[in-house]
């Protein structure tokens, strides 16, 4: 038994949350890890358009047999934010997510509607903001994350978090194994999200050539570019993300710091860096731009969810013997 507030909240056996995953994270896989023991979030931008996520939300709703949750972007980049606070507020997923940007107007009007509101932070300044805020939960997002990781190891940042805020704390980034997951809840965080190694999974509707990179690539293969998105973002560094670069080039980097042009240039990056990974996610490209972090280290073949959940779980029930038998 795990006994957390993650688990005792969400009344799931394990203190893992499949973490949202920009284009990665579908229905299919979050269906599975209800009934795998866990729960798992997905990003409303993962559809298209506000109609297709209140289809896909209502489906979740329908087959999940357990809880999850909803990713919301909270800044002005996510122009269909409106809309998807009016699909949580009219569904009520178990919990949302919220990234980038102030989470007040979700927690005021999801929140009421009994949907747990937890922030994702990287440091103390924001996760006290949020917490005045009325938040119910923090994500620690630490510097193994995948995508956009924080500049924090896990070992910094749960204790700073936990001694600074009376929130609870879940740490984002990083664990791959049931010793990480050991690790990590003896730090004090009530539980994890995990990714990266869930993009190798049957039920994942990625390209098998992001597949198999999962597998074929390790910790030492995730670089930090800011080619994708204008803010750095962990990528698996392809022969193609070599040969394009990790910097911005010096045009880029003149335009996103203009004071006039920025935004416009930031907006272009954002667009074209999306279009990039979209592409090479599902579709066989030579331009193999593949976001991941360095917890894909440990995924050495395809499985399916509750694969990986079942390892995890045995590995992690391993290190809590050995640990018991240290301190005989």
């Amino acid at each position: 038994m795990i006994k957390t507030w993650l688990t005792e909240t969400f009344k799931i056996k394990y203190p893992i949350i499949l973490a949202p995953m920009f284009l990665v994270s579908n229905n299919k896989m979050l269906i599975e890890a209800s009934k795998a023991g866990f729960m798992g979030c997905i990003p409303a931008l993962n559809w298209r358009t506000p109609e297709e996520f209140e289809k896909g939300i209502k489906e979740l709703k329908e087959k999940c047999e357990g809880p999850f949750g909803i990713n919301l972007i909270a800044n002005k980049s996510n122009i269909h934010l409106k809309k998807q606070i009016e699909i949580c507020e009219k569904y009520i997923p178990d919990f949302i997510i919220t990234s980038l940007g102030s989470p007040e107007e979700i927690i005021k009007r999801c929140g009421s509607k009994g949907t747990k509101v937890i922030c994702d932070v990287v440091d103390v300044t924001y996760a006290k903001k949020c917490e005045e805020l009325g938040a119910d939960a923090l994500i620690a997002v630490n510097s193994g994350a995948g995508g956009h990781a924080g500049p924090t190891p896990a070992s910094i940042l749960v204790p700073l978090l936990k001694e600074n805020c009376s929130l609870p704390v879940i740490s984002a980034g990083g664990v791959g194994t049931g010793s990480a997951l050991f690790s990590v809840l003896a730090l004090g965080s009530e539980g994890v999200s995990i990714g990266s190694p869930f993009i190798a999974t049957v039920e994942s509707d990625v390209s098998e050539g992001y597949k198999q990179a999962v597998v074929d690539y390790g910790a030492k293969d995730i670089v930090m570019t800011t080619k994708v998105s204008g803010s750095p973002c962990t990528v698996i560094n392809t022969p193609f993300v070599k040969k394009i670069g990790t910097e911005q080039n010096f045009l880029e980097s003149y335009l996103n710091k203009n004071k006039k042009l920025k935004k416009y240039a930031k907006m272009l990056t954002y667009y074209k860096g999306m279009k990039l990974v979209e592409k090479a996610a599902f579709s066989a490209t030579y331009k193999s731009v593949w976001c991941a972090g360095p917890s894909i280290e440990f995924t050495d073949k395809i499985e399916t969810t509750k694969d990986i959940i079942d390892r995890l779980i045995s590995e992690y029930e391993i290190s809590v013997k050995e640990f018991q038998e240290k301190m005989v």
